[in-house]
């Protein structure tokens, strides 16, 4: 085996060993790694530095703040129980005979902005109450509920690995926002579908607590005010790439520079935090003056491991890989499922999606030209076909697994055949999606 092939090997093995094995933090890990390899492959102590410094400042240079923002966005929906808002009113206009739905989609657009732990814990109590109105069984509303957080988690930014995987394989945020919804509607909908056919035969806990009898959330907070920073942002960063198409359908004029400047993701994100805060403006300051420090310490994290994964992947450029392992002939098409396994493997072994969507996408980077996917829109599905490894399986690895198991009441068993399945069957729907995107482009 070549000696710069055997060095990409240990080094992956390294993270998924110390991340599993030894519960390093991924930062750590990823960090190690890239100086390990930097050293394999004959770099000087200066050079390894230097491209170190220089991957991880270019990674977080675009995204940094675009993290940060999302997270605050996240906290203020789920503190000011915007999050019950938002799937009290799909609820209501899906309505309960199809209420399986209305949770899958609840989970589907709370999980933009908000963690899929969080949501499926803020939401996990509609469950069995709306499973108590309808007779339907509660496992068919969590696996709903699971699978629709997890549909945009891994496909929609501004949720974190998404957003890292644009900057590390360069593609246009707004192309992938626009084909992320494409992608991650049908995923969140096969796994409404496999709620439907597999929760029935599942047994969990059917009992309701008094609290969750209650027929609505008291808030003050309407639908609209709900939606609006969630929304705003999408629409503001879609129109971004809209106005930059290179026909200029909107003209070359005022129209254009704002949209352009306004659609930046660092712009659109702080209009939504604006639109954020003001849900919390009934709220105490007292209650409330935490919340921004709790959303940075959360963003924190996500921001350095993106870095890292940067600073890996500069490394990594060093090397031909693709003359390594011989892809000069390997199509788009191709390029892509290779993507969508090594992020299956990463994610089943170290059970992390962000991780391996970071991870994944610092090994793939190189390879992009020899793919041919080189293209705005070729660089977008790359980002979607890590996104679908990376959801490719949720299981005992996985701190999500522990969240839809624990607050659903049921086994590690049931859970392995409702949830763990489900994952397999939407990482499946979401790589067939973008190779039929691809296809069609």
């Amino acid at each position: 085996m070549n000696m710069e092939l055997l060095v990409l090997a240990l080094v992956v093995l390294f993270i998924i060993v110390a991340t599993v094995k030894f519960k390093m933090h991924p930062i750590f890990s990823l960090t190690i790694a890239a100086v390990a390899s930097g050293f394999l492959l004959g770099l000087s102590p200066t050079d390894i530095m230097n491209t170190i410094s220089e991957g991880f400042g270019k990674t977080l240079s675009g995204i940094g703040l675009v993290i940060a923002f999302g997270t605050v966005i996240g906290i203020y929906l789920e503190k000011t129980g915007s999050t019950q808002v938002l799937a009290n009113s799909i609820l209501k206009i899906i309505g309960l005979k199809r209420s399986p739905l209305a949770i899958n989609l609840a989970g589907y657009v709370i999980s933009i902005p908000v963690f899929c732990d969080s949501g499926f814990i803020i939401l996990s109590s509609l469950n069995k109450a709306i499973s108590k109105k309808t007779g339907i069984p509660v496992m068919v509303f969590a696996i709903s509920l699971a699978t629709g957080l997890y549909a945009a988690h891994v496909f929609v930014p501004p949720t974190p690995g998404p957003l890292a995987a644009a900057a590390l394989l360069e593609a246009d945020l707004g192309l992938v926002l626009l084909m992320g919804l494409a992608v991650s509607i049908p995923v969140s909908l096969a796994g409404y579908f496999w709620a439907r056919l597999i929760g029935k035969s599942l047994k969990g806990d059917e009992t309701v607590d008094d609290v969750l009898e209650k027929e609505e959330f008291q808030t003050s907070i309407k639908p609209i005010q709900a939606f609006m920073p969630l929304l705003v942002p999408i629409v503001l960063i879609a129109m971004k790439s809209i106005v930059n198409y290179p026909t200029h359908p909107l003209g070359e004029e005022i129209v254009f520079h704002l949209l352009d400047f306004l659609g930046n993701p660092i712009m659109a994100l702080l209009v939504g935090v604006f639109l954020a805060l003001s849900l919390g403006r009934k709220v105490p300051a007292k209650d409330k003056e935490g919340w921004v420090a709790e959303a940075f310490k959360q963003a924190g994290a996500i921001v350095l491991i993106t870095g890292a994964g940067g600073a890996f992947g500069a490394i990594l450029r060093t090397m031909d890989i693709a003359s390594l392992i011989n892809l000069e002939s390997s199509s788009g098409m191709g390029g892509l499922l290779i993507a969508f396994v090594i992020a299956a493997v990463l994610k089943t072994a170290q059970g992390s999606s962000t991780v391996a969507i970071i991870t994944t996408s610092a090994i793939i980077a190189p390879l992009l030209e020899s793919f041919g996917l080189v293209s705005a829109m070729d660089k977008s599905l790359a980002v979607l076909a890590v996104g679908a490894g990376a959801m490719t399986v949720s299981h005992i690895n996985d701190s999500y697994f522990w969240v839809v198991s624990q607050f659903s009441n049921i086994t590690v068993k049931t859970a392995l055949r409702g949830h763990t399945l489900g994952t397999l069957f939407q990482g499946i729907v979401g790589i067939l999606m973008v190779l039929l995107l691809y296809f069609v482009q």
